[in-house]
Protein backbone atom coordinates (compact mmCIF):
# COMPACT_ATOMS: atom_id res chain seq x y z
CA UNK A 1 0.00 0.00 0.00
CA UNK A 2 1.25 3.40 -0.96
CA UNK A 3 2.20 5.49 2.27
CA UNK A 4 0.13 8.48 2.55
CA UNK A 5 1.11 12.04 1.76
CA UNK A 6 0.85 14.57 4.47
CA UNK A 7 -0.35 17.49 1.87
CA UNK A 8 -0.66 18.10 -1.56
CA UNK A 9 -1.08 21.70 -3.69
CA UNK A 10 -3.40 22.50 -6.17
CA UNK A 11 -2.58 25.71 -7.84
CA UNK A 12 -5.83 27.06 -10.30
CA UNK A 13 -3.91 28.86 -13.28
CA UNK A 14 -6.51 28.62 -15.94
CA UNK A 15 -7.68 31.80 -15.84
CA UNK A 16 -7.72 33.90 -19.44
CA UNK A 17 -6.66 37.38 -16.94
CA UNK A 18 -8.82 39.57 -20.13
CA UNK A 19 -8.79 42.57 -18.08
CA UNK A 20 -4.30 42.29 -18.07
CA UNK A 21 -5.20 43.18 -22.12
CA UNK A 22 -2.51 40.57 -23.04
CA UNK A 23 -2.40 37.64 -25.03
CA UNK A 24 0.28 36.22 -22.31
CA UNK A 25 -1.90 34.00 -19.85
CA UNK A 26 -2.19 35.59 -16.50
CA UNK A 27 -0.33 34.01 -14.32
CA UNK A 28 3.10 34.63 -16.67
CA UNK A 29 3.13 37.58 -16.01
CA UNK A 30 6.08 38.84 -13.73
CA UNK A 31 6.53 40.48 -10.26
CA UNK A 32 9.59 41.10 -9.32
CA UNK A 33 11.27 39.46 -11.74
CA UNK A 34 9.29 35.97 -11.25
CA UNK A 35 5.69 35.22 -13.15
CA UNK A 36 2.91 35.29 -10.78
CA UNK A 37 2.82 31.57 -10.72
CA UNK A 38 6.18 30.96 -9.75
CA UNK A 39 5.27 33.05 -7.04
CA UNK A 40 2.30 30.83 -5.62
CA UNK A 41 4.58 27.72 -6.58
CA UNK A 42 7.21 28.95 -4.30
CA UNK A 43 5.06 30.15 -1.09
CA UNK A 44 3.56 26.51 -1.81
CA UNK A 45 6.93 24.65 -1.28
CA UNK A 46 7.94 26.92 1.61
CA UNK A 47 4.72 26.49 3.44
CA UNK A 48 5.34 22.68 2.98
CA UNK A 49 8.81 22.31 3.33
CA UNK A 50 9.32 21.32 -0.26
CA UNK A 51 8.07 17.81 -0.28
CA UNK A 52 4.36 17.70 -1.19
CA UNK A 53 2.87 16.93 -4.50
CA UNK A 54 2.63 20.12 -6.35
CA UNK A 55 -0.25 20.15 -8.83
CA UNK A 56 -1.08 22.92 -11.46
CA UNK A 57 -4.52 23.40 -13.14
CA UNK A 58 -4.50 25.07 -16.77
CA UNK A 59 -6.34 25.53 -19.87
CA UNK A 60 -5.80 23.47 -23.30
CA UNK A 61 -5.45 26.76 -24.91
CA UNK A 62 -2.56 27.45 -22.02
CA UNK A 63 -1.33 23.85 -22.73
CA UNK A 64 -0.92 24.05 -26.44
CA UNK A 65 0.54 27.78 -26.61
CA UNK A 66 3.76 27.47 -28.05
CA UNK A 67 4.67 31.30 -27.40
CA UNK A 68 4.15 31.63 -24.48
CA UNK A 69 4.96 27.98 -22.52
CA UNK A 70 2.98 27.92 -19.67
CA UNK A 71 4.05 24.33 -18.56
CA UNK A 72 8.16 25.28 -19.01
CA UNK A 73 7.72 28.34 -16.86
CA UNK A 74 5.50 26.02 -14.31
CA UNK A 75 8.28 23.48 -14.69
CA UNK A 76 11.52 25.52 -14.11
CA UNK A 77 9.82 26.81 -10.76
CA UNK A 78 9.70 23.59 -9.61
CA UNK A 79 10.05 20.28 -11.71
CA UNK A 80 8.38 17.74 -9.93
CA UNK A 81 5.33 20.01 -10.62
CA UNK A 82 2.36 18.24 -12.17
CA UNK A 83 -0.22 19.41 -15.02
CA UNK A 84 -3.88 18.71 -14.69
CA UNK A 85 -6.11 20.35 -18.09
CA UNK A 86 -9.54 22.11 -16.90
CA UNK A 87 -11.08 21.02 -20.31
CA UNK A 88 -14.04 23.68 -20.18
CA UNK A 89 -14.07 26.84 -17.93
CA UNK A 90 -16.99 25.67 -15.63
CA UNK A 91 -15.95 27.41 -12.38
CA UNK A 92 -13.01 26.80 -9.98
CA UNK A 93 -14.53 24.13 -8.18
CA UNK A 94 -14.32 22.45 -11.78
CA UNK A 95 -10.73 23.24 -11.89
CA UNK A 96 -10.33 21.53 -8.64
CA UNK A 97 -11.92 18.25 -9.93
CA UNK A 98 -9.53 18.52 -13.07
CA UNK A 99 -6.52 17.66 -10.32
CA UNK A 100 -7.84 15.18 -8.49
CA UNK A 101 -7.09 11.98 -10.23
CA UNK A 102 -3.48 13.14 -9.88
CA UNK A 103 -3.95 13.24 -6.06
CA UNK A 104 -2.26 10.15 -4.68
CA UNK A 105 -2.63 9.08 -0.81
CA UNK A 106 -3.08 12.88 0.61
CA UNK A 107 -3.92 13.61 3.93
CA UNK A 108 -4.99 17.10 3.23
CA UNK A 109 -4.98 19.31 -0.07
CA UNK A 110 -4.16 23.43 0.35
CA UNK A 111 -6.00 25.08 -2.70
CA UNK A 112 -5.04 28.37 -4.42
CA UNK A 113 -4.90 30.80 -6.78
CA UNK A 114 -2.17 31.35 -9.22
CA UNK A 115 -2.71 34.96 -9.63
CA UNK A 116 -1.91 36.16 -6.06
CA UNK A 117 1.63 36.45 -6.16
CA UNK A 118 1.77 38.32 -2.37
CA UNK A 119 0.27 35.14 -0.09
CA UNK A 120 2.43 34.44 2.69
CA UNK A 121 3.82 31.13 3.10
CA UNK A 122 3.01 31.69 7.02
CA UNK A 123 -0.47 31.92 6.10
CA UNK A 124 -0.55 28.26 4.15
CA UNK A 125 0.99 26.75 6.43
CA UNK A 126 -1.33 27.77 8.91
CA UNK A 127 -3.99 26.65 6.81
CA UNK A 128 -2.44 23.38 6.23
CA UNK A 129 -2.21 22.95 10.00
CA UNK A 130 -5.45 23.56 11.10
CA UNK A 131 -7.39 20.93 12.61
CA UNK A 132 -10.18 21.53 10.88
CA UNK A 133 -11.81 19.54 8.31
CA UNK A 134 -12.00 22.35 6.15
CA UNK A 135 -10.39 25.63 6.48
CA UNK A 136 -10.62 29.16 4.51
CA UNK A 137 -8.83 32.00 4.49
CA UNK A 138 -10.23 35.50 5.03
CA UNK A 139 -9.64 38.90 5.62
CA UNK A 140 -11.09 42.35 6.26
CA UNK A 141 -11.69 45.48 4.95
CA UNK A 142 -13.26 48.57 4.60
CA UNK A 143 -14.56 48.65 1.43
CA UNK A 144 -15.48 44.75 0.36
CA UNK A 145 -16.99 45.36 -2.80
CA UNK A 146 -16.32 42.75 -5.49
CA UNK A 147 -15.30 39.93 -2.88
CA UNK A 148 -16.88 37.45 -1.59
CA UNK A 149 -18.63 37.87 1.63
CA UNK A 150 -17.70 35.15 4.93
CA UNK A 151 -21.21 34.37 6.84
CA UNK A 152 -20.65 33.14 9.95
CA UNK A 153 -22.65 31.22 12.50
CA UNK A 154 -21.07 30.78 16.38
CA UNK A 155 -17.85 32.21 14.72
CA UNK A 156 -17.87 29.46 11.98
CA UNK A 157 -17.87 30.05 8.40
CA UNK A 158 -21.24 28.50 7.59
CA UNK A 159 -21.05 30.27 4.04
CA UNK A 160 -19.81 32.29 1.11
CA UNK A 161 -21.68 34.38 -1.08
CA UNK A 162 -19.97 35.84 -4.12
CA UNK A 163 -20.35 39.88 -4.49
CA UNK A 164 -22.65 39.09 -7.60
CA UNK A 165 -24.90 37.26 -5.31
CA UNK A 166 -25.05 39.21 -2.92
CA UNK A 167 -28.24 41.44 -1.74
CA UNK A 168 -28.76 44.40 0.58
CA UNK A 169 -27.92 42.95 3.97
CA UNK A 170 -25.21 40.34 3.10
CA UNK A 171 -23.37 43.20 1.07
CA UNK A 172 -22.44 45.20 4.24
CA UNK A 173 -20.73 42.47 5.64
CA UNK A 174 -16.70 43.22 5.49
CA UNK A 175 -15.14 40.14 6.06
CA UNK A 176 -14.14 38.74 2.78
CA UNK A 177 -13.01 35.25 1.10
CA UNK A 178 -9.16 35.30 0.94
CA UNK A 179 -9.44 32.92 -2.05
CA UNK A 180 -7.15 29.82 -0.36
CA UNK A 181 -8.26 27.07 1.59
CA UNK A 182 -7.26 23.81 3.10
CA UNK A 183 -9.63 20.45 2.65
CA UNK A 184 -9.39 16.86 4.24
CA UNK A 185 -8.66 15.15 1.31
CA UNK A 186 -11.77 12.08 2.13
CA UNK A 187 -14.04 15.11 2.00
CA UNK A 188 -13.59 16.82 -0.88
CA UNK A 189 -14.79 15.02 -3.44
CA UNK A 190 -18.02 14.38 -1.88
CA UNK A 191 -18.42 17.93 -1.38
CA UNK A 192 -17.69 19.02 -5.31
CA UNK A 193 -19.90 16.85 -6.41
CA UNK A 194 -22.40 18.60 -4.33
CA UNK A 195 -22.11 21.76 -5.81
CA UNK A 196 -24.90 23.13 -8.44
CA UNK A 197 -23.78 26.21 -11.21
CA UNK A 198 -27.39 27.76 -10.21
CA UNK A 199 -25.43 31.37 -9.22
CA UNK A 200 -25.07 34.28 -11.00
CA UNK A 201 -21.73 32.82 -12.89
CA UNK A 202 -23.59 29.72 -13.97
CA UNK A 203 -20.25 28.08 -12.93
CA UNK A 204 -19.69 25.84 -10.02
CA UNK A 205 -17.65 27.80 -7.74
CA UNK A 206 -15.59 26.82 -5.03
CA UNK A 207 -16.35 28.70 -2.15
CA UNK A 208 -19.81 26.83 -2.43
CA UNK A 209 -18.28 24.06 -0.67
CA UNK A 210 -18.35 26.04 2.40
CA UNK A 211 -21.99 25.54 2.86
CA UNK A 212 -22.40 22.03 2.09
CA UNK A 213 -19.81 21.14 4.67
CA UNK A 214 -21.87 23.30 7.26
CA UNK A 215 -25.17 21.21 6.39
CA UNK A 216 -22.66 18.18 6.80
CA UNK A 217 -21.43 19.55 10.40
CA UNK A 218 -18.01 19.31 8.75
CA UNK A 219 -15.59 20.95 11.00
CA UNK A 220 -15.06 24.54 9.27
CA UNK A 221 -12.66 27.00 10.56
CA UNK A 222 -11.31 30.81 9.68
CA UNK A 223 -7.56 31.85 9.10
CA UNK A 224 -7.64 35.21 9.53
CA UNK A 225 -5.19 37.01 6.59
CA UNK A 226 -4.69 40.57 5.17
CA UNK A 227 -5.84 41.86 1.94
CA UNK A 228 -1.89 41.51 0.54
CA UNK A 229 -2.22 37.84 0.99
CA UNK A 230 -5.66 37.52 -1.08
CA UNK A 231 -4.72 40.30 -3.67
CA UNK A 232 -5.14 39.28 -6.94
CA UNK A 233 -3.63 40.86 -9.77
CA UNK A 234 -5.82 40.74 -13.01
CA UNK A 235 -5.08 43.84 -14.81
CA UNK A 236 -2.10 46.44 -15.13
CA UNK A 237 -2.77 48.66 -12.26
CA UNK A 238 -3.35 45.39 -10.36
CA UNK A 239 0.27 43.92 -11.74
CA UNK A 240 1.65 47.20 -10.69
CA UNK A 241 -0.13 47.47 -7.07
CA UNK A 242 1.94 44.66 -6.54
CA UNK A 243 4.69 45.40 -7.43
CA UNK A 244 4.59 47.85 -5.36
CA UNK A 245 3.89 45.61 -2.11
CA UNK A 246 6.68 42.79 -2.75
CA UNK A 247 9.50 45.59 -3.58
CA UNK A 248 8.12 47.04 -0.12
CA UNK A 249 8.79 43.93 1.65
CA UNK A 250 11.97 43.28 -0.29
CA UNK A 251 13.53 46.41 0.75
CA UNK A 252 12.50 46.15 4.32
CA UNK A 253 14.38 42.55 4.99
CA UNK A 254 17.08 43.55 2.99
CA UNK A 255 16.96 46.81 5.61
CA UNK A 256 16.54 44.10 8.20
CA UNK A 257 19.15 42.07 6.98
CA UNK A 258 22.76 44.98 7.28
CA UNK A 259 22.08 46.35 3.78
CA UNK A 260 22.12 49.72 3.41
CA UNK A 261 19.82 51.71 1.01
CA UNK A 262 20.05 55.44 0.90
CA UNK A 263 16.45 56.26 -0.56
CA UNK A 264 14.81 52.77 -0.57
CA UNK A 265 11.91 53.76 -2.42
CA UNK A 266 13.88 53.74 -5.97
CA UNK A 267 15.65 50.48 -5.53
CA UNK A 268 13.94 47.50 -7.49
CA UNK A 269 14.73 44.09 -6.41
CA UNK A 270 13.91 40.84 -7.79
CA UNK A 271 12.57 37.93 -5.80
CA UNK A 272 15.69 36.07 -5.28
CA UNK A 273 17.91 38.43 -5.15
CA UNK A 274 21.05 37.77 -2.79
CA UNK A 275 22.91 40.54 -0.83
CA UNK A 276 25.73 40.44 1.84
CA UNK A 277 25.89 42.34 5.04
CA UNK A 278 27.59 46.37 5.12
CA UNK A 279 26.45 46.11 1.53
CA UNK A 280 25.86 50.15 0.32
CA UNK A 281 23.21 50.62 -2.33
CA UNK A 282 22.83 54.46 -3.62
CA UNK A 283 19.50 55.51 -5.47
CA UNK A 284 17.80 54.26 -8.49
CA UNK A 285 18.94 51.25 -8.86
CA UNK A 286 17.80 48.07 -10.77
CA UNK A 287 18.64 44.40 -9.47
CA UNK A 288 17.53 41.62 -12.18
CA UNK A 289 17.18 37.81 -11.52
CA UNK A 290 19.98 35.84 -10.76
CA UNK A 291 21.87 38.76 -8.60
CA UNK A 292 24.20 38.35 -5.96
CA UNK A 293 26.28 41.14 -3.73
CA UNK A 294 29.13 39.81 -1.37
CA UNK A 295 29.95 41.48 2.01
CA UNK A 296 31.07 45.42 1.87
CA UNK A 297 30.29 46.30 -1.52
CA UNK A 298 29.06 50.02 -2.67
CA UNK A 299 26.88 49.58 -5.69
CA UNK A 300 26.39 53.50 -6.67
CA UNK A 301 23.78 55.61 -8.57
CA UNK A 302 21.93 54.72 -11.54
CA UNK A 303 23.22 51.21 -12.45
CA UNK A 304 21.69 48.61 -13.64
CA UNK A 305 22.55 44.69 -12.83
CA UNK A 306 21.11 41.33 -13.50
CA UNK A 307 22.93 37.72 -13.71
CA UNK A 308 25.99 38.84 -11.95
CA UNK A 309 27.77 37.08 -9.12
CA UNK A 310 29.80 40.46 -7.57
CA UNK A 311 32.30 39.59 -4.57
CA UNK A 312 33.29 41.22 -1.53
CA UNK A 313 34.27 45.29 -1.18
CA UNK A 314 33.52 46.04 -4.87
CA UNK A 315 32.97 49.31 -5.94
CA UNK A 316 30.06 49.32 -9.09
CA UNK A 317 29.07 52.27 -10.96
CA UNK A 318 27.18 55.04 -11.03
CA UNK A 319 25.62 54.31 -14.23
CA UNK A 320 27.33 50.78 -14.79
CA UNK A 321 25.23 47.75 -16.83
CA UNK A 322 26.26 43.97 -15.35
CA UNK A 323 24.32 41.56 -17.16
CA UNK A 324 24.06 38.22 -17.62
CA UNK A 325 27.13 36.08 -16.57
CA UNK A 326 29.21 38.73 -15.14
CA UNK A 327 31.26 37.13 -12.50
CA UNK A 328 33.22 39.75 -10.22
CA UNK A 329 35.80 38.84 -8.03
CA UNK A 330 36.50 40.85 -4.66
CA UNK A 331 37.60 44.40 -4.54
CA UNK A 332 36.95 44.85 -8.62
CA UNK A 333 36.77 48.58 -9.79
CA UNK A 334 33.39 49.11 -12.44
CA UNK A 335 33.24 52.76 -13.15
CA UNK A 336 30.08 54.77 -15.02
CA UNK A 337 28.72 53.73 -18.32
CA UNK A 338 30.50 50.55 -18.21
CA UNK A 339 28.70 46.97 -19.61
CA UNK A 340 30.01 43.56 -19.01
CA UNK A 341 28.26 40.33 -20.20
CA UNK A 342 29.55 37.18 -19.51
CA UNK A 343 32.84 38.70 -18.11
CA UNK A 344 35.03 37.05 -15.39
CA UNK A 345 37.62 39.57 -13.70
CA UNK A 346 39.35 38.45 -11.05
CA UNK A 347 40.57 40.25 -7.75
CA UNK A 348 41.32 44.14 -8.33
CA UNK A 349 40.59 44.67 -11.82
CA UNK A 350 40.00 48.17 -12.53
CA UNK A 351 37.16 48.56 -15.51
CA UNK A 352 36.54 52.49 -14.66
CA UNK A 353 34.89 54.19 -17.59
CA UNK A 354 33.23 53.89 -20.41
CA UNK A 355 34.16 50.71 -21.75
CA UNK A 356 31.99 47.47 -22.96
CA UNK A 357 33.53 43.76 -21.74
CA UNK A 358 32.01 40.59 -23.43
CA UNK A 359 32.98 37.28 -23.57
CA UNK A 360 35.92 37.86 -21.52
CA UNK A 361 38.36 36.78 -18.80
CA UNK A 362 40.45 39.13 -16.58
CA UNK A 363 43.18 38.67 -14.27
CA UNK A 364 43.87 40.12 -11.40
CA UNK A 365 44.78 43.42 -10.84
CA UNK A 366 44.32 43.84 -14.71
CA UNK A 367 43.76 47.37 -15.59
CA UNK A 368 41.32 48.64 -18.69
CA UNK A 369 41.42 52.21 -20.12
CA UNK A 370 38.47 54.06 -20.94
CA UNK A 371 36.97 53.39 -23.96
CA UNK A 372 38.23 49.69 -24.24
CA UNK A 373 36.53 47.68 -26.48
CA UNK A 374 36.43 43.47 -26.70
CA UNK A 375 34.78 42.90 -29.98
CA UNK A 376 33.68 39.33 -29.34
CA UNK A 377 30.61 39.11 -32.10
CA UNK A 378 31.28 38.32 -35.76
CA UNK A 379 27.51 38.32 -37.16
CA UNK A 380 27.90 34.68 -36.12
CA UNK A 381 29.26 33.55 -33.36
CA UNK A 382 30.68 34.86 -29.67
CA UNK A 383 34.60 34.58 -29.48
CA UNK A 384 36.93 34.86 -26.19
CA UNK A 385 39.30 37.69 -25.16
CA UNK A 386 41.68 36.71 -22.35
CA UNK A 387 43.49 39.43 -20.62
CA UNK A 388 45.97 38.24 -17.79
CA UNK A 389 47.16 39.21 -14.52
CA UNK A 390 48.71 42.58 -14.62
CA UNK A 391 47.93 43.43 -17.88
CA UNK A 392 47.73 47.35 -18.49
CA UNK A 393 45.62 48.27 -21.37
CA UNK A 394 45.81 51.99 -22.62
CA UNK A 395 42.35 53.31 -23.31
CA UNK A 396 40.16 53.31 -26.59
CA UNK A 397 41.67 50.03 -27.45
CA UNK A 398 39.85 47.86 -29.57
CA UNK A 399 40.72 43.84 -28.65
CA UNK A 400 39.35 41.37 -31.32
CA UNK A 401 38.62 38.18 -30.47
CA UNK A 402 39.86 35.57 -30.14
CA UNK A 403 42.56 36.79 -28.85
CA UNK A 404 45.27 36.49 -25.65
CA UNK A 405 46.66 39.01 -24.00
CA UNK A 406 49.67 37.18 -21.34
CA UNK A 407 50.11 38.52 -18.26
CA UNK A 408 51.94 42.08 -17.61
CA UNK A 409 51.85 43.23 -21.17
CA UNK A 410 50.95 46.76 -22.01
CA UNK A 411 48.75 47.47 -24.61
CA UNK A 412 49.13 51.26 -25.88
CA UNK A 413 46.25 53.39 -25.93
CA UNK A 414 44.12 53.57 -29.01
CA UNK A 415 45.37 50.09 -30.69
CA UNK A 416 43.34 47.75 -32.50
CA UNK A 417 44.67 44.67 -31.93
CA UNK A 418 43.24 40.89 -33.91
CA UNK A 419 46.70 38.91 -32.41
CA UNK A 420 47.76 37.10 -29.36
CA UNK A 421 50.44 39.49 -27.05
CA UNK A 422 53.03 38.11 -25.16
CA UNK A 423 53.66 38.69 -21.37
CA UNK A 424 55.34 41.61 -20.32
CA UNK A 425 55.55 43.34 -24.00
CA UNK A 426 54.59 46.33 -25.46
CA UNK A 427 52.11 46.36 -27.81
CA UNK A 428 50.69 48.95 -30.04
CA UNK A 429 49.00 49.91 -33.23
CA UNK A 430 49.65 53.09 -33.65
CA UNK A 431 50.46 54.88 -37.41
CA UNK A 432 53.44 57.28 -37.54
CA UNK A 433 52.73 60.90 -36.94
CA UNK A 434 53.68 62.89 -39.71
CA UNK A 435 54.06 67.05 -39.60
CA UNK A 436 54.14 69.64 -42.06
CA UNK A 437 55.65 73.05 -40.64
CA UNK A 438 53.42 76.18 -41.13
CA UNK A 439 50.29 73.83 -42.94
CA UNK A 440 47.90 75.15 -40.30
CA UNK A 441 48.88 78.87 -40.53
CA UNK A 442 49.03 78.77 -44.42
CA UNK A 443 45.51 77.21 -43.68
CA UNK A 444 44.10 79.76 -41.65
CA UNK A 445 45.32 82.69 -44.04
CA UNK A 446 43.43 80.59 -46.80
CA UNK A 447 40.65 80.31 -45.57
CA UNK A 448 40.24 83.36 -44.11
CA UNK A 449 41.23 85.56 -47.70
CA UNK A 450 38.33 83.61 -48.92
CA UNK A 451 35.89 84.50 -46.08
CA UNK A 452 37.39 88.38 -47.28
CA UNK A 453 36.60 87.39 -51.10
CA UNK A 454 32.92 86.79 -50.72
CA UNK A 455 32.01 89.92 -48.46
Amino acid sequence: MTQQTEFATIILAAGKGTRMKSAKPKSLHEIAGLPMIGHAIKAAQEATESIAPIIVVISPAQASDTKYDMQTVIKQSAPQTQIAIQDKPLGSADAVRAALPLLDNVKRVLIMFGDTPLIRPAVLSELLSNPAQLTILGFTVDDPTGYGRIVLEKDAPVQIIEHKDTDATSRKINLCNGGAMAVDADILLGLIDGLSNDNAQNEYCLPGIIELAAAQNYKIDLIMGSHEDAMGADSRAGLARAEAILQARLRAGFLAEGVSLIAPETVYFSHDTIIGQDVLIEPYCFFGPQTRIGNGTIIKAFSHIEGADIGEQAIIGPYARLRPGTKLAKHVKIGNFVETKQAELDEGVKLNHLSYIGDARIGAHANIGAGTITCNYDGFNKHITEIGAGVFIGSNSTLIAPIKIDTGAYIGAGSTLSKNVKADVLALTRAPVKQKDGWAAEFRTTQQNKTIEKT
